[in-house]
């Protein structure tokens, strides 16, 4: 059904207002570009300053806004493509790597296979979160990205464990001589499959993994299979692209030159990832928030895996029981559906007899749903689905009902059995 143009405006103005801000150290007076800029100028793209990057907000255009670039990504044979440069991509090596980032994340390292991928939290002293990450063993180095709002502060926070630490490991940050390019959505395979030819069999290619390839006759490419990853989560089969910078635009050109591919913003980047119940570093969780109360706690496995028996990682010990159960938590991570109006990060959420339990982190209008979808933290014992609770969206108490997330089923691929 297509919307009326006024509507269309409208709705635009909605999300791009509900568009949150990044938290980071800035270190730089004027927005970077990325390798990537000349091209979004071309497109007519919106540009803004994000995590201390310029980037765009959402596209001029017939197929151009927040919304249309929203749908285009949830529709059949269709495919977004967003510049996630300004995220942190870093090469692990060293012997002990392994070790030393078994110490720094909560996830199993040690387990992943060749060209194996997995999301993993960095988290402090006291359990709190300092970072979402996807972390993949690359064979003789291990590949990392982390968000580019905070990817300063966690390099700061490995060197510091570095000098603790006394097995052989070392850290490349790969700055800027890489754009990292998302491709999402149901064509995102149709469309890689052209260009990766016979090198790359995508149809054996599982949910987070990630191999080397050539791209367009450009060696020292990497490909990575993903979904959640933080820089392309939209809920959709997708992939990841690490490219040279120098021929960023080159290949990037030819991706878009496929008529199933349209160039999307970050407003869109937004309310897919909301809709897809995904976090947003420095919003829906930080380094007050421990995994648990996020409901992260599966990327430390499951009961009796060995990352939840031994421990090992920073402030494991106010997360996890002796015998690897999770310590109970005051608090969780919960969807919130019902409201009339959208509901911001900040709202505050109360019970049936007006007490403050919780508040809202994350909030939008769903383009897909055509209603208005937000996260948030209430005491845990409201945060069963179906619960009734009250918001105070810009002070008019709304009815809300606390929901299981995602909002919008989601589409990882599974290889054929």
């Amino acid at each position: 059904m297509m919307m009326q143009p006024s509507l269309l405006r409208a709705t635009n103005r909605l999300l791009t207002r509900h568009l949150p801000k990044p938290r980071t150290l800035s270190t730089s007076s004027e927005p970077i570009p990325t390798p990537l800029h000349s091209l979004h100028l071309s497109l007519g793209g919106n540009m803004v300053s994000f995590a201390d990057y310029s980037l765009p907000v959402l596209y001029a255009g017939e197929n151009g806004g927040v919304m249309k670039e929203h749908l285009w990504c949830r529709s059949d044979n269709k495919a977004s493509l967003f510049d996630v440069s300004h995220m942190g991509q870093i090469r692990w090596h060293g012997k002990d790597r392994v070790a030393f980032l078994e110490r720094v994340t909560v996830g199993d390292i040690a387990g992943l296979k060749d060209g194996q991928a997995c999301l993993s939290l960095l988290t402090n002293e006291k359990g709190g979160i300092i970072d979402d990450t996807v972390i993949t063993n690359a064979g003789d180095y291990i590949y990392m990205v982390v968000n580019g709002a905070t990817k300063h502060g966690d390099m700061a926070h490995f060197k510091q464990q570095m000098e603790e630490f006394s097995g052989d490991v070392s850290m490349e940050y790969l700055e800027d001589s890489l754009a990292l390019v998302a491709l999402q959505g149901p064509g995102a395979a149709t469309v890689m499959g052209t260009m990766l030819k016979d090198s790359v069999d995508l149809e054996k290619m599982p949910f987070m993994t990630g191999v080397d390839c050539v791209l367009e006759g450009v060696e020292g490419c990497r490909f990575t299979k993903t979904g959640t990853k933080r820089c392309g989560y939209t809920g959709e089969d997708g992939f990841e692209l690490a490219i040279p910078a120098d021929h960023a635009i080159s290949i990037t050109e030819t991706i878009l030159s496929n008529p199933a591919v349209n160039p999307t913003g970050l407003g869109a980047r937004d309310s897919l990832r909301l809709e897809a119940g995904l976090c947003l570093y420095g919003h829906d969780i930080d380094g007050d928030i421990k995994p648990t109360e996020a409901t992260l706690g599966w990327t430390m496995g499951g009961p009796g895996s060995r990352r939840r028996i031994e421990g090992g990682f920073l402030g494991a010990e106010h997360i996890l029981k002796p015998d690897g159960k999770f310590q109970k938590v005051t608090k969780k991570r919960v969807g919130l559906m019902g409201m009339k109006a959208p509901a911001r990060e900040g709202t505050e959420i109360y019970d049936g007899e007006g007490n403050s339990v919780g508040v809202v982190t994350s909030g939008t209008f769903s383009p897909s749903l055509k209603k208005p979808i937000a996260m948030g933290y209430v005491e845990t014992g409201l945060s069963k689905a179906g619960t009734e609770v009250m918001l105070n969206v810009r002070g008019k108490m709304q009815k809300a009902e606390v929901t299981k997330m995602p909002f919008v089923e989601s589409r990882y691929y599974r290889v054929p059995e």
